[in-house]
């Protein structure tokens, strides 16, 4: 399976680098299976910070993944999946870890959904409603050591802005 990184720079070697903000699934090097929102993503990065956006492609072989790391899946965006990404934006998440976390992302669109849950505006159902009429796409956010040795790098290339 192809996976794709969005970034303004190269990156063959991934490593697990302190973030300075909270994020969906915790600490992590992010993918994704979608390469046009991987694209679209490289592409603001390059607006907001400059630089060329650059797409990052790797390989993963599914088979070794389930069998040597615990991943955590959310297969669409359920209370469990709302609450997960809830307590890992406010930095309250204290669960098991996993090596590798695999579910919707809460892309710009789903963004103002979850803030909406996190202020108090939507209650969990409202949110859950609000997100079942949105396109979303996946993520795989590879937590340790473990699973970032299972992730091979393929290929890098500059996208046009």
């Amino acid at each position: 399976m192809l996976l794709y990184h969005g970034s303004t720079v190269i990156v063959d070697k991934p490593r697990l680098v302190q973030q300075n903000r909270n994020l969906d699934f915790g600490f992590g090097f992010y993918t994704a299976s979608n390469r046009e929102q991987t694209e679209q993503f490289a592409k603001k990065v390059a607006q907001r910070r400059g630089g060329i956006p650059i797409l990052n492609m790797y390989e993963i072989d599914e088979v070794e993944i389930k069998k040597g790391l615990t991943v955590r899946q959310f297969s669409n965006p359920n209370g469990k999946w709302l609450d997960f990404v809830a307590q890992n934006r406010t930095g309250t998440y204290s669960g098991e870890n996993y090596d590798l976390i695999v579910g919707p992302v809460a892309n710009d669109d789903v963004y103002l959904t979850v803030q909406y849950y996190l202020s108090g505006v939507y209650t969990k159902n409202q949110a859950l409603r609000a997100l079942k009429i949105k396109q979303l796409y996946d993520q795989y956010v590879f937590a340790t050591e473990k699973a970032m040795a299972m992730l091979k790098f393929v290929e890098s290339k500059e996208l046009l802005k």
